[in-house]
């Protein structure tokens, strides 16, 4: 089966098991992905689930094709200076994008076209090349300026999704309320997932 693309953006807002599970459903799913990763977003990995990553743009890529076990063709990982990989030009990057999790300061720069970095770049070409974008901000409370950002980029065609988990499935832990969130950004990605049944569907559609 021919691979399409995928870029995951991962930042430095509190949320890394989302970052984890959505990386792991994309490679399970033969998706090519090209991930970019913040130093904060390091750091946050290392609180909330104990993963020391090299900072290293090449240490981190073996790193990670060794944990989840595929080749260097299906995983890329770019510094956030690699202004020559192909999620910084509308001629190479992949049409969809998701930001997991999204922090309030990367959503400011992407909403006012800053670029200072790739992850910002890589954002603002998929906007400019009409392609889907997916933001997911993990913050509270949130103030007017997020709250504007937001609504100027919703407004833009971006979609924003606050890492904000249901209930009505009756979680039993925290990994299902990580595949609720995980499976809605699936959904919008167009991509076969069957981490949480739809609604009105019950149990037997998972």
């Amino acid at each position: 089966m021919a691979q399409s693309s995928v870029t995951l953006a991962i930042t430095g807002a509190s949320g890394a098991p989302y970052a984890v599970r959505l990386l792991e459903c994309l490679l399970a799913q033969n998706q090519q992905v090209h991930l970019l990763m913040s130093s904060a977003a390091r750091v946050v990995f290392a609180t909330e689930i104990d993963w020391q990553l090299p900072a290293a743009p090449k240490a981190m890529a073996k790193a990670m094709q060794e944990r989840f076990g595929v080749s260097a063709e299906q995983l890329h990982v770019y510094g956030k200076e690699e202004w020559f990989s192909p999620v910084a030009s509308g001629s190479a990057a992949p049409t969809k994008m998701v930001v997991c999790p999204c922090s309030t300061g990367t959503l400011s720069a992407i909403a006012h076209g800053a670029s200072d970095n790739l992850i910002e770049r890589a954002a603002d070409v998929v906007m400019k090349e009409r392609g889907q974008l997916i933001l997911l901000p993990r913050e509270m409370p949130l103030s007017a300026i997020h709250l504007e950002n937001m609504y100027k980029l919703a407004q833009l065609g971006v979609t924003i999704m606050p890492a904000a988990p249901g209930f009505y499935h009756q979680p039993k832990s925290i990994n299902d309320l990580v595949d609720f969130v995980v499976a809605r950004i699936l959904d919008h990605l167009g991509l076969e997932q069957t981490l949480q049944p739809r609604w009105g569907y019950g149990e037997e559609n998972k």
